[in-house]
Parts: structure tokens; sequence; C-alpha cells
């Protein structure tokens, strides 16, 4: 399945520590709050399960169910296993959203969109986009070294407007 159409699309990349996830938790309800709808994209480590032995939906899983869907009048969940097919690309996995205006992408650094480098000097890592030819703007506690677009890593409408302005369409 491919990606909606006109759903623009750009990634947080930076160093575990750098900041990514709690920046997201600011910027979705400054986005949300200009109006823009958004989702979110995470990649995780390979052994994540948002399931739980003892529950229903576990023992579908565990006696070979392809897919398990659990709704509530709340949420609703639908779990894929893979069962030895290759993990999906980033490309296949935003063609499951339902359509948005924003989608913001945690991880995923090998594929090549568009990124906003999330940079915290205290980490002691070095910067991503020297080579990463992906990120077009940063979020930093400090100014880049390259001339690129960026905003204080505590100035969340700032960082908002860059990542408006710099996010595209799929593919970017």
């Amino acid at each position: 399945m491919s990606p909606r159409g006109g759903m623009r699309v750009l990634g947080l990349a930076g160093w575990s520590g750098a900041g990514k996830t709690t920046l997201l938790a600011a910027l979705i309800p400054c986005l949300l709050g200009r109006g823009v709808s958004v989702s979110t994209l995470k990649h995780a480590h390979h052994g994540f399960d948002v399931d739980r032995p003892g529950k229903d939906s576990f023992v579908h899983r565990e006696a070979g169910a392809s897919q398990v869907l659990v709704a509530s009048a709340q949420r609703w969940a639908l779990m894929t296993e893979l069962r030895g097919a290759p993990e999906p690309g980033l490309a296949e996995l935003l063609g499951q959203l339902a359509p948005v205006e924003l989608v913001l992408v945690e991880g995923f650094k090998r594929e090549g969109h568009r990124k906003l480098e999330v940079f915290r000097a205290a980490n002691g890592k070095p910067w991503l986009h020297p080579d990463d030819a992906g990120i077009v703007a940063v979020a930093a506690d400090r100014p880049p070294p390259a001339p690129l677009p960026h905003a204080a890593l505590d100035d969340v409408p700032g960082i908002a407007d860059l990542v408006l302005e710099h996010a595209r369409p799929w593919p970017s």
C-alpha cells in the first residue's frame, strides 16, 4: 500500500538522548493548535511488543493468527505478525496511516526522507547533518556548524515553523 497523497512527511533524526521524543511531545500540541492534523510513525527496536502474555489478543497471535485487531470505544490497534517476512519500509508503513496533513517520523534514519536534526551538545556526539543529506533543518542547543535553518531546542514554536516549512508530500 502506498502513502496517501498529500500527506507531508518530516523525520526527526538525532542520537539517543538528544530529546527527539520530548520534542515530539511538545510539537504535536503546538501543531494541533495551529490547525494541522498530525500522526507519528516511530521505528522501534526488534523486540518491541504492544501485547502482553495472558491477553486474548496475545493468545490469538501465539496461536498463529496473521493479524489481530483489538477495538474498543476509545481506540483500535492492528497487530500484524511478520513471521519471517521482511520488515516493511517507511513508504509501506506510511501507506497504513489514515490521511492527515503531517506525519512526523522518529527513526528510520537509513531512509532517504527529509529530516530535522535534533542535537544536544551534552551528549558529546557529533552532528549528523554532515553525513546525512536528508537533514534540511536543525533544532539544537547551539547553532549548527553548517548553514542550515535552525531553531533553539527549547523554541517549540520556532521548531514548528521549521517543520511546516520543510515537510514535503511523500515521496520527499
